[in-house]
């Protein structure tokens, strides 16, 4: 399984952004999906998740901001963010895993400016 993430860029507080991660490979293989973001100079953290039944859970500091979503036939999963703030600057991957298998995506770079 491979995994691409996009979408990330340099944008002004408040506005909206929309990353993607598609995948490829064993695709089949991919069952629980999830956002996770490093802020500068901190450890990886988890954003947002979602299991195959379609349930989603986000983290408290995203929650109301974020959607998470797939679309099976496009092999990719979205993150949508909205009113973004300045300490949402961080490198967002996407990560898939499945009965003790686990792919991350390279990251892609979300820069706010206030």
């Amino acid at each position: 399984v491979q995994l691409q993430a996009s979408g990330g860029g340099v944008i002004q507080s408040g506005e909206s952004l929309k990353l993607s991660c598609v995948s490829s490979g064993s695709t089949a293989s991919i069952k629980y999906i999830a956002w996770h973001r490093q802020r500068p100079g901190q450890e990886r953290e988890w954003v947002a998740r979602m299991d195959p039944g379609g349930s989603t859970s986000y983290a408290d500091s995203v929650k109301g901001r974020a959607t998470i979503s797939r679309n099976y036939a496009k092999m990719t999963v979205y993150l949508q963010m909205s009113s973004l703030r300045p300490e949402d600057t961080a490198v967002y991957y996407c990560k898939a895993w499945y009965r003790g298998s686990e792919w991350w995506g390279q990251g892609t770079q979300v820069t706010v400016s206030s």
